[in-house]
This record gives C-alpha cells, sequence and structure tokens, in this order.
C-alpha cells in the first residue's frame, strides 16, 4: 500500500511541475503571437532596409530604453480641466503607472496607440483608476486643454469605458516642461514641415509608483499578458496574485526587444522545488501515519 502510495505522490509531483513548465511556455507562445511591430510616423519600416537609408525625417526619431530613470515629477503641466498640475500628482499612489507621448491632433499613430492601451487593457482584469492610471502626456506644445478633454471624452465613449475616467489624464504643457519629461524617458520626436506633423516613434511605459521607468513597450498592440507582468512587476507587491509572481519567475524582461522571455533555468528550478516540496511532503504524510499505526495496533 505504501509502495502505491509513494508512486502516485511521485507522479503527481512531477505532473505539476510539468503544469508549472508548459503554463510559462503557452504564455510565451501568446506572447510571441500578440506582439506588435515597431511603428515610425505611422508606417512599418521594411525589414531589409539598412538603417542609413532612414528617411531624413526619422534621423532625429527615437524612444531609447532608459529604465530606472527617475521622472522629474515637479515638472508642470495643465490637465484635461484647464487645472495647472504637477506630473507627480499621478504617482506616489502605490498605483503603477502606463505612460504614452501622444499629441491630441495626430491625424493616426497616436490614436493607434491609445487604442492599443485600452485594447490590452480589456483584456486584462485589473481596472484603471484602481489598480494602476494611465497617464497621456501631448508632446506638442500647441495642444490645449480642450483639446485633451475632447480627446478623452471620444476615446473613453469609443470604448465603453467611461466609468474608469478617473483613471486616464491626459495633459498639456509648454515646450520646455515637455521636452524635460520626454528626455528623461528617452522619447525623442522632430516636426515635419513638409507633413505638417510630428515623427515619432509609438511606443507605451510602465513605471513604478514612484515615478521609475520600469519597461518599455513599442508599436501600437501591446500582448495583455506582458503588460499584465509589467504592471505587476511595476507595482511591487501591491497588485497581482500567487500566479503572477510566479510567472515573473519563469519570465525574464529583454530590454533590447522591450519584451519578456522565457528563463529556461528559472523554469527547471520551478520545477525542482515543487518535486522537492512534493517528496518532502509525501515524507511527513507517511512518518505521522506510520506513528498513528504505531499507537493503535
Amino acid at each position: 500500500m505504501q509502495i502505491s502510495e509513494f508512486r502516485m505522490q511521485k507522479h503527481s509531483s512531477w505532473f505539476v511541475a510539468l503544469v508549472v513548465s508548459a503554463l510559462c511556455i503557452l504564455h510565451a507562445a501568446s506572447a510571441d503571437a500578440q506582439s506588435g511591430p515597431n511603428f515610425f510616423n505611422g508606417t512599418m519600416p521594411e525589414q531589409s532596409r539598412p538603417s542609413s537609408l532612414k528617411p531624413d525625417q526619422l534621423k532625429e526619431v527615437s524612444f531609447k530604453q532608459q529604465l530606472n530613470t527617475m521622472l522629474p515629477l515637479d515638472t508642470k503641466f495643465r490637465d484635461e480641466y484647464d487645472r495647472e498640475v504637477e506630473l507627480g500628482r499621478y504617482f506616489n499612489q502605490q498605483r503603477p503607472v502606463i505612460l504614452a507621448f501622444v499629441y491630441y491632433q495626430c491625424p493616426m499613430l497616436c490614436t493607434q496607440v491609445m487604442n492599443g492601451i485600452s485594447s490590452a487593457i480589456r483584456a486584462m482584469t485589473f481596472t484603471a483608476g484602481q489598480d494602476f492610471d494611465v497617464v497621456l502626456v501631448s508632446f506638442d506644445p500647441r495642444d490645449t486643454p480642450a483639446a485633451a478633454a475632447e480627446k478623452k471624452r471620444l476615446h473613453l465613449k469609443y470604448w465603453a469605458s467611461e466609468q474608469t475616467s478617473g483613471g486616464w489624464h491626459f495633459l498639456t504643457g509648454q515646450e520646455a516642461n515637455i521636452r524635460r519629461v520626454t528626455d528623461a524617458a528617452g522619447f525623442s520626436y522632430r516636426w515635419d514641415a513638409q507633413s505638417q506633423q510630428f515623427a515619432h516613434v509609438s511606443g507605451v511605459l510602465v513605471t513604478t509608483p514612484e515615478g521609475k521607468l520600469s519597461r518599455y513597450f513599442y508599436g501600437v498592440e501591446y500582448s495583455p499578458k506582458e503588460m499584465r507582468l509589467a504592471l505587476v512587476e511595476a507595482g511591487n507587491g501591491h497588485i497581482g496574485n500567487p500566479i503572477d509572481e510566479l510567472l515573473l519567475y519563469c519570465y525574464h524582461y529583454d530590454p533590447e526587444s522591450g519584451r519578456y522571455g522565457v528563463m529556461i533555468m528559472n523554469m527547471v528550478r520551478a520545477a525542482g522545488v515543487l518535486t522537492v516540496a512534493s517528496m518532502v511532503g509525501f515524507i511527513v504524510i507517511s512518518r505521522r501515519r506510520e506513528k498513528r499505526a504505531a499507537g493503535h495496533p
């Protein structure tokens, strides 16, 4: 009887380990499938085009990762209600922040960035204004609080998420203040006189509640799974659940690609720990049963 129980426990422990490993692999495959490309000024760069052939209007445009950089939280802006606010108003609330640089008169790309954020949020169980905040900073000094308010109204109405309006913040500001924040985030842009538009790279950032840059996501489509992992990681344990923590152990953020990849060694370690824990549990239970049997012949 004991030999049979041991075999069952052994098979069970290996089954749990395999489930954990399979979970990590499935999440990785799903993230690969949902990862979006990098877009520049609304167009997709050709894979075979050498960097030296980049259009002139894009040569001074970039979105460089400056992880762990502290945002200048004392920078002043005006919100969609035409109130003067400091950037720090939206931080230090024990909630991570999704931050994006857009401009509200953008004919296409910036709207796609905002839609990408909302699309990822819709697939998550987290709620804007409760678990995290979304801060959009216009890098066009010509944008006004009225334009910000209208953009917010239309966006939330389109996504039927007016109930989360308290978690969305649309800011405008002066050129010097805008540059101060975009420079800290590694975001550069350029006005193109010919097209009368801004040339810029699309993407979003996830920051810690204290205002440190934690993760970058490029393109206009963002994997809900990777966005959730980034929010859990940046939230310092204030949001998420034990499963999220386990997935973070299996995943590793790659700054070069701006994505999470599976850590094979972490998967092996996790499987090993579960196996050892199962065996120890079996031994403890067996010894208790033996003591009970010895006490009641």
